[in-house]
C-alpha cells in the first residue's frame, strides 16, 4: 500500500489576522477586447467605439482586507456577499454554476479563459428527466457571484445559444473579469476560505441601505464610499439544503424496455434524498433501468417503499440538516436496504454512523483531484466540490476508509464492513467529468439486485478488484517471509518472488537529430524512479547526446550498440536482476523479442510490459486477432510474409491500401499503395527491414485519435 499523505487541507483555529491597510488592486486586463467575431482583429475605430461602452468597474472585497477591482460582465442589480472559494476545472462552467453545492458562494475559476464556448439552451429538455434541462445540473445558477481572469467576448459551440455574460444577466448573477485569480487562489490556500463581497457603484445600482460596522467594513466603506456596501454573509451559517432541495417528491422512470426488474417483476426502485441533487445523478440511475423517487431533504423517506437509499450531494455544513441525519441513522439500524451517498450525502452517512465532520481550510473543488482506493491501491481522477470533510479518526470500528485524497490525505469515501452501505466524497456522476468513477452507480445497483435475489441485506458492498488486490498483498507478504531468512539486504523491491536490486535499462540506440525524443524522456524518468526505489541502474545507450546518458543519472552507463550480442555480454558481466525493454523504442523492443528465450537462462527477469504483450502489439496479425477477441473493429487486413502473399491479399481487399511493416523502426517500409506497382515497391522496402507486413484497407481521409496509455501494477 503506497503511503498516504497526512491530511493538510483542514481549517486550523488561529488568531484573527490584523486588517492591513487597504490597497485597491486595479483590473489586470483591458476592458475592451481587441478582436471581433471569429477572432478577427478590430479596426482602431471599432476599438474606440467599444471603449465608449466600457463595462462597469466592480470591486471584490475580502475579509482579509484585500480589495481587487474588475470589469463587470454579469448582472448589475445589487452588491452581493458570500463565501469566496476557488475551483481548478478547465471546462464545465455551465455545470458548475448550476451545481447546488455552490449555493451562496463567490466562485473564482482558476482557468484563465472562461466563456469561449458559450452556454447551451435552457429550453432543451431531457426526455428521461420529465422535461428537466438537458445540459445543466439544476434549473438555476446557484453561485452568489462569479470571478474569472478573462471572459471571452466571443463564443463558439454547436450547442451554444447565448454567451456566458448574457446568461448571468438573465439569472441576476454578478460576475467580474480582469481580476488576478491566481493571487486570490494563493490567498485562500494560505489563509483559508474567507467571506467576500462584489460591490457595484451607487451610480449603477443605487445607494446602500446598509451601514457598515466593524473594522473590516469601515475600511471598505472608507476607501469605497461611492460603492453600494452590503453586510458580510456566511452561507454556511444557514440551512442551505432547505433552499436548494425539491419541495415535493418526484418519480423518474426509465425508458420502456430498459427497466431493471425485481424477482417479483416490479421495477427496481431507489429513493433519493435531495439535499442539493445534481441532475446527472438522476440520469445515472434512470439510464441504468432504475426507477428513482426523489424526495425533499426533510421528507419521511422511511415510509416509502424502496429497494435502495441514495443520499445526494449538496451545499453547506452537514450538521445543519439534523432531520436528515436522524432519519439516515434510523435507516442504518433497520438494515432493510443498501445505502449509497455522494458528497454531502457521504458526510450525512458518516454523521449518522457516529463519526464527525470538519471544516476544511480551502476545500477541494475541481475536476482533476486524485483519490486512492484503499482496497485496491488504484488511483482515480475525480470531480469534487466540497468545503467539509469526514474526520477519518472518528469513524466507528465497523466503518472503514474506502478512498483517500492523494493530495491532502483527507477522507474521500467510507464503507461498512458488515452491511451494504458505502459513500464517497467526490462526484462519480461527474458533469463536468471525468467519468472514471461512474462505475460506483453500477456497484450500488448490483448490490441492490444481489440483496433482492438473496432476500437478505447483509455483507459489505463487493468492489471489483478488491479480492485480487488482497490476494496480491498476501502474496507479497508471503514472499517477504520466504526471502527474510536468506536475505539480510532488504533493499530493492520484490517482484514475482524475487528481490530486484539491480536493473538493466535498454536505451534507444543511435537516432537522427530531433527523432524519438520521447524514448530519451521515458528512459530518463524510469532511471529516476528506479533510483528513488534504491535500485542500482545500468544503462546501455551509445547515443551520448541524450539526457539519460548524462552524468549522475544511471549508476553505470555502457556506450555500446543496442544489439543482442552487446546486451547479452552486459548481462553476463553485470548480472542484473531485471531488464526493461520498453524505454528504448523499436530498437529495444526488437531486442526483447530476439532474446525472449534467453532471459531466464541468463538469470534476468523482464520487468514492465512482458515480451508476449510486445509481440502481440508488434505482430500485425496477432494484434488484429487480439482486437477481434475484444470486439474492437479493425479495417479489413491480411498479414503477409512475402511479396506474393501481399499481392494476393491486396486483390482480396481492394485498392487503395495501407502497408504496415511489423517490428520496424519509425514505420520504415510503411505507406499507401493505389495499385499493384506501388504495392510491390513498398513491400520490397518493407521486407528489407521486417519479416512481415500487414496489408490493410486504406484509412486515408479518416480522422485519427491517438491514445497514450500507461498502466501500473495497481491497474492505474
Amino acid at each position: 500500500m503506497p503511503a498516504i499523505p497526512v491530511a493538510t487541507n483542514v481549517q486550523e483555529s488561529r488568531a484573527a489576522s490584523p486588517v492591513p491597510t487597504a490597497t485597491i488592486t486595479p483590473p489586470c486586463t483591458a476592458a475592451t477586447p481587441s478582436y471581433g467575431p471569429n477572432g478577427a482583429a478590430k479596426t482602431p475605430a471599432e476599438i474606440e467605439a467599444a471603449a465608449e461602452q466600457a463595462p462597469t468597474l466592480a470591486t471584490l472585497v475580502l475579509t482579509d482586507g484585500a480589495i481587487l477591482q474588475g470589469h463587470s460582465f454579469g448582472a448589475e442589480v445589487k452588491s452581493v456577499s458570500g463565501e469566496c472559494v476557488f475551483q481548478t476545472g478547465m471546462v464545465g462552467y455551465p455545470e458548475s454554476l448550476t451545481d447546488p453545492s455552490y449555493r451562496g458562494q463567490i466562485l473564482v475559476l482558476t482557468y484563465p479563459l472562461v466563456g469561449n464556448y458559450g452556454v447551451p439552451s435552457l429550453e432543451e429538455t431531457d426526455p428521461l428527466l420529465n422535461g428537466l434541462p438537458a445540459y445543466f445540473e439544476s434549473n438555476q445558477i446557484h453561485v452568489a457571484a462569479l470571478v474569472v481572469g478573462q471572459a471571452s467576448a466571443e463564443f463558439s459551440h454547436h450547442l451554444a445559444s447565448s454567451s456566458l455574460g448574457e446568461w448571468l444577466k438573465r439569472e441576476g448573477i454578478p460576475a467580474i473579469y480582469g481580476v488576478d485569480t491566481r493571487a486570490i487562489t494563493k490567498r485562500i490556500r494560505e489563509e483559508g476560505v474567507m467571506l467576500g463581497k462584489i460591490l457595484f457603484p451607487t451610480s449603477v445600482v443605487g445607494a446602500s441601505s446598509y451601514h457598515a460596522s466593524g473594522d473590516d467594513d469601515d475600511v471598505a466603506a472608507a476607501v469605497l464610499p461611492e460603492y453600494q456596501n452590503v453586510a458580510w454573509v456566511d452561507p454556511n451559517a444557514t440551512n442551505l439544503v432547505a433552499e436548494v432541495s425539491c419541495k415535493t417528491p418526484t418519480l423518474y422512470s426509465p425508458a420502456p424496455g430498459t427497466e431493471l426488474k425485481r424477482p417479483d417483476g416490479r421495477t427496481v426502485r431507489i429513493v433519493a434524498v435531495d439535499i442539493g441533487m445534481k441532475y446527472n445523478q438522476i440520469r445515472c440511475f434512470v439510464k441504468r433501468g432504475v426507477e428513482l423517487l426523489v424526495v425533499p431533504w426533510d421528507h419521511d423517506f422511511l415510509a416509502e417503499p424502496m429497494d435502495g437509499l441514495f443520499l445526494s450531494n449538496g451545499p453547506g455544513d452537514p450538521t445543519t440538516i439534523t432531520a436528515t441525519i436522524e432519519r439516515v441513522k434510523q435507516a442504518l439500524a433497520l438494515k432493510k436496504f443498501p445505502i449509497f451517498g455522494i458528497c454531502l450525502g457521504h458526510q450525512v452517512f458518516a454523521l449518522a454512523s457516529g463519526a464527525q465532520t470538519e471544516k476544511m481550510k480551502y476545500g477541494n473543488r475541481g475536476q482533476n483531484i486524485p483519490c486512492t482506493d484503499m482496497l485496491t491501491s488504484r488511483c482515480y481522477i475525480t470531480s469534487q466540490n466540497h468545503g467539509y470533510a469526514v474526520k477519518a479518526e472518528t469513524l466507528p470500528p465497523s466503518v472503514k476508509e474506502l478512498f483517500v485524497n492523494a493530495n491532502d490525505g483527507s477522507n474521500e469515501g467510507i464503507y461498512h464492513t458488515e452491511l451494504p452501505y458505502f459513500s464517497v466524497q467526490f462526484h462519480p456522476e461527474s458533469n463536468p467529468g471525468p467519468r472514471d468513477t461512474e462505475v460506483l452507480f453500477d456497484i450500488f445497483i448490483s448490490t441492490v439486485t444481489r440483496c433482492l435475489s438473496t432476500g437478505k441485506v447483509e455483507g459489505p458492498v463487493e468492489f471489483p478488484g478488491a479480492e485480487a488486490a488482497q490476494a496480491r498483498r498476501q502474496q507479497r507478504e508471503q514472499w517477504e517471509l520466504e526471502l527474510a531468512a536468506d536475505d539480510s539486504d532488504k533493499s530493492g523491491r520484490i517482484v514475482n518472488g524475487r528481490r530486484i536490486r539491480k536493473v538493466l535499462v535498454l536505451g534507444s540506440g543511435g537516432l537522427s537529430i530531433g527523432q524519438a525524443g520521447e524514448f530519451d524522456y521515458s528512459g530518463s524518468q524510469a532511471i529516476k524512479a528506479l533510483k528513488e526505489e534504491g535500485i542500482y541502474t545500468i544503462l546501455i545507450n551509445p547515443n551520448i547526446a541524450t539526457i539519460q546518458t548524462s552524468k549522475g543519472l544511471a549508476d553505470k552507463c555502457y556506450f555500446l550498440p543496442v544489439t543482442p550480442d552487446c546486451v547479452r555480454k552486459v548481462i553476463l558481466h553485470e548480472r542484473p536482476d531485471g531488464i526493461y525493454c520498453t524505454f528504448g523504442g523499436q530498437t529495444a523492443l526488437n531486442i526483447g523479442v530476439k532474446l525472449r528465450d534467453e532471459f531466464e537462462g541468463l538469470g534476468v527477469q523482464v520487468l514492465g510490459t512482458q515480451i508476449e504483450t510486445i509481440m502481440v502489439t508488434e505482430d500485425r496479425e496477432l494484434f488484429a486477432s487480439a482486437m477481434a477477441e475484444i470486439g474492437e473493429k479493425c479495417a479489413k487486413s491480411h498479414a503477409a510474409n512475402s511479396i506474393e502473399e501481399a499481392v494476393v491479399a491486396a486483390n482480396d481487399i481492394g485498392y487503395p491500401l495501407i502497408i504496415r511493416a511489423a517490428y520496424a523502426l519509425g514505420g520504415l517500409g510503411s505507406g499507401f499503395a493505389s495499385n499493384e506497382e506501388e504495392l510491390v515497391a513498398l513491400c520490397r522496402k518493407a521486407f528489407a527491414a521486417s519479416p512481415q507486413v500487414l496489408v490493410e484497407r486504406s484509412m486515408k481521409g479518416w480522422k485519427e485519435i491517438e491514445y497514450e496509455v500507461v498502466r501500473d501494477s495497481f491497474d492505474n
